[in-house]
């Protein structure tokens, strides 16, 4: 081991080096094709070196020197060696095939093999992304391999028959000529590996960009419920400034690129011609030096840049492509043990800090008008079940807002475990589930795990059974069967958002009549499911018998509000006698017998209550099984 070294940290791996590495191996065992490439490449090497050389001896020995016709001849010469290369042309195509669809096919098998591996494993998942390898991918890496080649070997050759001439003609040309080739080639090498990383980190910013707005656009009901609005624009804002810091950092390495090749292919030209003075008195001839500039300027500049722009376009993209090929299949991992909810979710089965607590909260709609809440003040603990009943009007709603979080209040504080409330921090401590419930087309499966995407097919079932959506799971027949919320009743939807809720578990779930389109059964059954949750659970209810069933019951009558137990309110809540469908005592120190707390009604009267219209039916329910 290096001195130095740290074993915990492995060393840098670029895309670029996972690509090297894989390449390696594919091109030795192809040694023989591409020594076949290059020996029908030899004539375009003879070529470039002719065009350049009979310029110069047609100069010389020719114009130059009063013999015309030797002149002629040396430029027939090196017109007519144009024709060999072209005839070439099919000879490496021919080759060029050795190379280049042994890789797609090696990708294909691959992918395929990745495809199988996924869904003969014990994940069974088999994504979209083995699709596109097989059928896009391989062909960009195809495109891209077959492209490179095709530059890459004419600039090797080309570039070796113009040093060559350039040699033959006077070695001091490559003094000057060499050094500003030399420089843009490293400086462009340079920009290789910085380019490759620019441009996949700039694919997973675009990625990742257009991944969040699909999700953004199937997700608005639940995020304005939710009262994420706040955080959804920060998250957006920040992929967004991601995505366009990396087009930056891909730009500004674009323009050293743009240097490297103005330095390779403009300098030598000019530098010939400021030494030509010096070169010429040094032993160069006037046709030596019209040839050296018809190798810059007609073989090697044109040779340069087109391998410069193959590698700076298709070449970075064949590195992504193929690097994407490289990345290894995560091998099949154990179920995890099951979780009763989500990190952001667990807590304690009792708090000794309230859940939610609205401390001297006032709330209006405006600044003259009247409140609908007026310093209220009310907490609830963990595992508390906690009603909200009131007429129509009352104010229900406004406190669900408010106590979620999607309102904020005009006066008072709104303390979340014991913290003022922050959208930040609204989807690790409460969901909000409206009347209109939000079903998205998809899976059930996937409708379901939206707030908790780790969930398990067992803990579905479970929650199935204790919510009462076992009939709808039977009715579409699994989990993967397609839902489309046109198709669903209103009480199908609101049991399927009922069934998310649960499985997030939430430290605060927030019912604001979730529940008005089941029937009384279910919406006890729902509700009972719920209350054996850690979390604390307010409902606003549409029915009384939400009300008997919780520890307490918040009555509201637009700003003014009543707390405590059925009981409780019995006595002192005329509202709450009325919504019971009791009569207002006609003493007001006098309670009547139906209306006093359920432990002090004699089994009579407790009998006759129960015959009271819709609580005889939920009463009548057996509660289900705890889960």
């Amino acid at each position: 081991m290096k001195p130095g070294h740290d074993p915990a940290r492995p060393p840098r791996d670029t895309a670029l080096r996972r690509v090297a590495r894989e390449a390696r191996p594919f091109l030795r065992a192809r040694t023989g094709a591409i020594l076949r490439l290059s020996g029908w490449s030899l004539l375009e090497f003879t070529q470039t070196f002719l065009s350049g050389y009979g310029v110069a001896r047609a100069l010389d020995d020719g114009f130059l020197a009063g013999r015309p016709a030797t002149g002629l001849l040396w430029l027939a010469v090196a017109a007519v060696a144009v024709l060999p290369s072209v005839l070439a042309a099919r000879g490496v195509f021919g080759r060029l095939a050795d190379l280049v669809e042994p890789l797609r096919d090696g990708l294909v098998r691959r992918a395929v093999a990745r495809a199988l591996s996924g869904a003969l494993g014990r994940s069974g998942h088999v994504g979209t992304r083995s699709l596109s390898q097989v059928t896009h991918q391989s062909e960009i890496a195809r495109d891209g391999w077959a492209g490179l080649v095709l530059t890459l070997r004419s600039f090797v050759f080309t570039a070796a028959g113009a040093v060559t001439g350039l040699l033959a003609l006077s070695p001091a040309l490559l003094l000057i000529v060499l050094p500003p080739l030399v420089l843009g080639a490293a400086l462009f090498l340079g920009t290789l590996p910085p380019m490759a990383a620019r441009q996949r980190a700039y694919l997973a910013a675009d990625e990742a960009y257009a991944a969040h707005a699909g999700e953004l656009a199937a997700s608005v009901s639940d995020i304005a419920a939710a009262g994420t609005a706040e955080r959804t624009v920060a998250e957006s804002r920040a992929l967004a400034d991601a995505q366009l810091a990396a087009s930056r950092s891909l730009a500004r390495w674009s323009a050293v690129r743009v240097v490297a090749l103005a330095v390779c292919g403009r300098f030598p030209p000019l530098l010939l011609l400021l030494g030509a003075p010096w070169l010429l008195r040094n032993g160069l001839t006037p046709g030596g030096l019209v040839g050296a500039l018809t190798y810059l300027t007609q073989a090697l500049a044109p040779a340069v840049q087109a391998l410069m722009t193959m590698l700076g376009t298709a070449g970075g993209r064949l590195v992504v492509v193929l690097d994407r090929f490289t990345d290894a299949p995560p091998p099949p991992a154990d179920e995890p043990a099951r979780e009763a909810a989500p990190p952001a979710f667990r807590g304690a089965a009792r708090e000794v800090t309230p859940v939610a607590e609205l401390h001297e909260v006032t709330f209006a709609y405006g600044p003259r008008a009247h409140p609908v809440l007026d310093r209220l003040s009310l907490a609830v603990g963990a595992g508390e079940h906690l009603a909200v009943v009131g007429p129509s009007g009352s104010g229900k709603s406004t406190l669900a807002a408010v106590l979620a979080g999607t309102e904020r209040p005009t006066g008072g504080a709104v303390l979340w475990r014991g913290r003022p409330a922050r959208p930040a921090d609204a989807t690790s401590v409460r969901v909000l589930l409206p009347q209109h419930a939000y079903v998205f087309s998809g899976s059930l499966r996937d409708n379901l795990r939206y707030l908790r995407p780790d969930a398990h097919d067992r803990e579905i079932a479970a929650m199935a059974d204790a919510v009462g959506l076992d009939t709808l799971l039977s009715r579409l027949g699994s989990l993967d069967a397609a839902v489309e919320p046109d198709r669903l009743s209103q009480g199908e939807r609101q049991l399927v958002a009922l069934g998310r809720a649960y499985l997030a578990a939430p430290p605060l779930l927030i019912l604001d009549e979730a529940t008005s389109r089941l029937d009384p059964a279910a919406e006890t059954r729902a509700e009972l499911a719920f209350a054996t949750l850690p979390g604390a659970l307010v409902v606003v209810a549409h029915r009384l018998s939400s009300a008997r069933r919780a520890d307490r019951t918040l009555v509201m009558d637009g700003p003014r509000t009543q707390c405590g137990t059925p009981g409780e309110l019995l006595r002192s809540s005329a509202l709450y006698r009325d919504l019971s469908g009791l009569w207002e005592p006609e003493e007001a120190d006098t309670v009547p017998e139906q209306d006093m707390p359920e432990q002090d009604v004699p089994e009579e009267a407790r009998r006759e209550q129960r015959r009271l219209g819709e609580e005889r039916a939920i009463r009548s329910t057996p509660p289900p099984s705890p889960v």
